[in-house]
């Protein structure tokens, strides 16, 4: 399906790896010229140039910054100051138990995974309405409405992201911007690739069983019984950033894999 994203602008942040470089590398697929962002600058020029000889009609930038940083935000504005796409991709995780999380930890991730976000949204939608077109998506999890009391400081922060992004949507009204959160279920990053690998070291064993092995064990409430793999929520997100989807509106979107037992 054509996505009408040909020669839109896109900045995505945390893009050099994982969920966000997928969603990058679809939106590239339909002719977007993405804003590449990450802390390392090495890793994001090298995915730059990945972008460019994969998909050369388009001009990927690089956005290197560190986005928790304010001085560093106003740099990436100043140098970027509109895009038609905002996706905030990025974000911190780690299981942890909720008796170990101090007070630094909470503000370390309200301060990376909502303000950052929400600094960056603050400062590209004005002009989104402005120009009556613009998406803005938050990439949120499944923790986000069924936390499963493993990482409290994360789910919390998800949460949040989805309180936003309907408060935010409410500012839309009567135009082509559009504000939404999507939740994706447990997803193959290079981190938890990773990790499957180090609990079953059989390098004889596929890891195609390997990943059965871990779902069965640890995820049996996932119905897919697999990780979705990162090109999965890029191409779904790929098209809530297109025209066809100016319908959804501060709407939460789920790709879990069947994780979430409820009917909403």
């Amino acid at each position: 399906m054509e996505m009408g994203l040909t020669n839109k602008t896109a900045l995505v942040t945390g893009s050099t790896k994982g969920i966000g470089k997928a969603i990058a590398f679809e939106l590239a697929k339909e002719g977007a010229h993405v804003f590449i962002n990450g802390r390392n600058a090495e890793e994001v020029e090298r995915t730059v140039h990945e972008l460019k000889s994969a998909f050369p009609e388009t001009s990927p930038q690089n956005a290197a910054a560190d986005l928790v940083d304010r001085a560093q935000r106003e740099a990436l504005f100043e140098k970027f100051p509109n895009v038609d796409i905002l996706v905030n991709s990025m974000g911190i995780y780690e299981i942890m138990q909720y008796e170990d999380i101090d007070d630094a930890i909470w503000e370390k991730y309200i301060s990376t995974n909502v303000l950052a976000a929400n600094a960056l949204t603050k400062f590209y939608m004005p002009s989104m309405l402005e120009n009556q077109y613009g998406r803005i998506i938050f990439i949120a999890s499944e923790e986000a409405v069924m936390p499963s009391g493993q990482m409290p400081q994360y789910g919390v922060t998800k949460s949040m992201l989805l309180s936003l992004a309907k408060s935010l949507s409410k500012l839309t009204k009567g135009t082509e911007v559009t504000v939404n959160t999507i939740m994706p279920g447990p997803t193959l990053s290079e981190n938890v690739q990773q990790i499957i690998e180090g609990i079953y070291n059989d390098e004889d064993m596929p890891f195609s069983e390997k990943e059965k092995a871990f779902m069965a064990s640890n995820l049996p409430q996932s119905e897919i019984q697999r990780f979705i793999r990162p090109f999965e929520i890029g191409r779904l997100t790929a098209f809530i950033c297109s025209p066809y989807a100016s319908a959804f509106k501060g709407s939460p979107i789920r790709m879990d894999g069947g994780m979430v037992p409820t009917i909403f």
